[in-house]
């Protein structure tokens, strides 16, 4: 009796590995985005595939849960699903495959390469949301990172590990800053997250940034502004786990993200679709705290792993340098850099505001001869700035304002330290010196 038990358990577990379970339900309700269906066990996050008429399966993630039905919305948009078509869980999305085959690719929010050629096999796997760090174990921020851009080397210093926002409207140079950034820095492994930006700006970014040397350094994750809210958000978080997983490897990593506006915006979209009241400006409670949760995942590693230097795209609509997105996001960054469209107007590229910008590190990084000098410049620029108009009139006569003659005086000179080719490199060195020289 007992040997029959035994064959029989056998047996059983053989179907079981050989034949998982698959876990399913039926559609219950879909209107074009968001899908309801019966209620079987999955956690939020999980990716599933549904029927549809086309017989090509439709990609969707759980989003919530409602009156015992699974909710999830859609990954591809105008799916032709019908009532009753099936619904299965193909992955938990917890877990992404990384590893130094990303390097010099360009892929999805789902991993999927876009340059139409396979991945080799990836060896380690990651939690899409990242790992916990002790924020009394992080290592301090304390070392000077050269970006290869003369005004923000000698007037907003970069650490090591930083986090940083780029703050401006459309059209101001945003991109090319980041790209100048991303060719020039110093750093073992760049990471740049494309998320909600046009196609065409995808291509011509990652067409600029894979060539050469940079190439073997460089891991693009891109989800252009078509795409469902979801993969965008899913983009977002696929770019930092993969910078955390180079960095947990004792790697010095820049995180490159373009854009945090569109993220949030991509967030928005969703808290609405399940319900939740909009407060500032239409954006629910839920994006006030994705944007630090993830901010606060890059940052300096613990004991002797490496850094992640991240840098955040903000978008102020409307030139809004007070929108809700703008402000959370300052608040929580080590520093921004805000670009003017003022000066893309008087042709200075890149159109750094260095009054308005700030380096919260500086001074813990820097010596105290450049950080006077950047404190001079910076006065010499608020001052031409706020006479500008009674300068270009003639109302102003030398002699009045010995500090305002010589913001003047060398108000050439000033211009000329920030503007700076996009194909020229400038170090950190040189950076330096050209500040200290033209301040004393």
């Amino acid at each position: 009796m007992i040997a029959v038990k035994e064959r029989l358990t056998q047996s059983i577990m053989s179907i079981i590995v050989d034949k998982p379970i698959s876990i399913s339900g039926r559609v219950s309700k879909y209107d074009g985005q968001m899908v309801e269906c019966d209620g079987f066990p999955a956690t939020i996050g999980s990716l599933c595939q549904i029927e549809t008429e086309t017989g090509m399966p439709a990609t969707a993630e759980i989003i919530g849960f409602h009156g015992g039905h699974n909710l999830l919305s859609l990954h591809d948009y105008g799916a032709r699903i019908s009532v009753g078509a099936r619904v299965r869980v193909v992955d938990d999305g917890y877990m992404i495959p990384v590893g130094e085959g990303l390097l010099g690719r360009v892929t999805d929010a789902l991993g999927t390469p876009l340059d139409e050629m396979p991945l080799p096999p990836l060896e380690s796997k990651w939690p899409l949301l990242g790992k916990e760090l002790n924020p009394l174990a992080k290592n301090p921020v304390d070392t000077p990172l050269d970006v290869g851009v003369r005004a923000i080397n000698s007037l907003l210093t970069v650490g090591r590990g930083q986090r940083i926002g780029i703050i401006a409207g459309s059209g101001v140079g945003k991109s090319v800053l980041l790209g100048m950034m991303s060719r020039y820095t110093e750093a073992d492994i760049v990471v740049v997250g494309m998320i909600g930006e046009r196609g065409r700006e995808v291509g011509s970014f990652v067409n600029t940034i894979l060539t050469g040397e940079a190439k073997k350094r460089t891991a693009i994750v891109a989800v252009p502004a078509d795409r469902s809210p979801l993969l965008r958000i899913r983009g977002a978080e696929r770019a930092t786990a993969i910078a955390e997983y180079f960095r947990d490897q004792g790697k010095n990593v820049l995180l490159i993200m373009d854009s945090l506006t569109r993220v949030a915006h991509a967030r928005r979209e969703i808290g609405l679709a399940l319900g939740e009241q909009p407060t500032s400006k239409g954006y629910p409670p839920s994006v006030v705290s994705m944007i630090p949760r993830l901010i606060e995942r890059t940052g300096s590693g613990v004991k002797n792993q490496g850094t992640i230097t991240s840098i955040y795209t903000v978008l102020a609509d409307g030139d809004d340098a007070n929108d809700p997105v703008v402000d959370t996001a300052r608040a929580i960054l080590d520093g921004h850099i805000l670009l003017s469209r003022k000066q893309t107007q008087m042709g200075i590229y890149p159109a750094i505001d260095v009054p308005m910008s700030v380096s919260r590190v500086m001074t813990e990084i820097t010596d105290e001869n450049l950080q006077k000098s950047a404190q001079k410049f910076r006065r010499l620029v608020s001052i031409y700035m706020e006479n500008r108009d009674l300068i270009l009139m003639g109302g102003y006569t030398s002699g009045q304002d010995l500090e305002l003659d010589e913001a003047v005086a060398l108000w050439p000179r000033l211009m000329a330290h920030i503007q700076q080719a996009e194909t020229e490199k400038a170090d950190f060195i040189m950076s330096k010196d050209a500040l200290n020289n033209l301040m004393r």
